[in-house]
């Protein structure tokens, strides 16, 4: 590949990074719902979990422990049965520091950040995801979003067929909109040509709003432009689980 096309494609792949999904009444049939952080669909590789930590602290490794306090530390807290402060302790971060080192989630250096919520979440989900019953018992496959939880499953007559599995859904400005639908237009391979990025195993079920894969870790910011993202693995597995027609459930709101 000459010199000028590679830097060509880098350029498009970095724009395609900053982009979630679509706005409101676009139309997914003409291409025009965005993507995030996506690359081709392809085996996706075992990244480790990487913690969002502060500034200065991403060499960090165990013994060491930080001091600063995360933006989820009430959560776990709680989580972890720990005194529920909000304030980082030493008893906080060796027990933050354990959970992350069983989990893969790097640095293990106690922070309490959005992956390592994330992560406790979706332990604690997969047992019984939709155990408050916003999810409604049907004879075929529905698609489930906790848009409060950042969760997805499907379920048929209720029992769960996929997941639970992590999602990241829309930033205050394009809001994931909560409702009742149903799965129209597929492509595996669809490419939105208003941002010029593909949009890999895409399931559009409110105009451009739609499941799809992204690359990179579903956890982390910015959220996407409506889009349901989920992980590429998580994304290829859905596309074989879900047909057109089968419905769609969100609820609640991002936090």
């Amino acid at each position: 590949m000459a010199a000028t096309a590679r830097t060509v494609l880098l350029l498009a792949l970095t724009a395609a990074l900053a982009l979630g999904a679509a706005p409101q009444g676009s139309a997914a049939g003409a291409g025009s719902a965005p993507v995030e952080a996506v690359a081709p669909a392809g085996p996706e590789p075992s990244w480790p979990r990487l913690e969002d930590v502060p500034a200065g602290q991403t060499s960090k490794q165990p013994p060491y422990c930080t001091k600063s306090t995360g933006p989820r530390q009430r959560e776990l807290e709680r989580h972890l049965r720990l005194r529920v402060d909000g304030r980082q302790s030493p008893a906080d971060c060796a027990a933050l520091a354990r959970f992350q080192s069983r989990e893969g989630i790097l640095p293990a250096i106690g922070y309490a950040g959005e992956v390592t919520w994330g992560r406790i979440v979706l332990r604690g989900e997969r047992a019984r995801p939709n155990r408050g019953g916003r999810c409604p018992w049907t004879a075929r496959p529905v698609a489930c979003v906790d848009l409060d939880r950042q969760i997805m499953w499907v379920q048929r007559k209720g029992r769960a067929v996929f997941g639970p599995v992590p999602v990241r859904t829309g930033r205050p400005a394009y809001p994931t909109r909560p409702g009742r639908y149903a799965i129209g237009v597929r492509n595996r391979d669809h490419y939105s040509t208003l941002y010029q990025a593909p949009m890999p195993y895409a399931q559009f079920f409110d105009g451009g709003q739609a499941f799809h894969g992204t690359w990179g870790s579903v956890y982390r910011e910015p959220a996407s432009h409506g889009c349901v993202n989920l992980r590429m693995t998580d994304a290829a597995a859905l596309w074989k689980v879900l047909r057109q027609g089968d419905e769609v459930v969100l609820w609640g709101r991002r936090p």
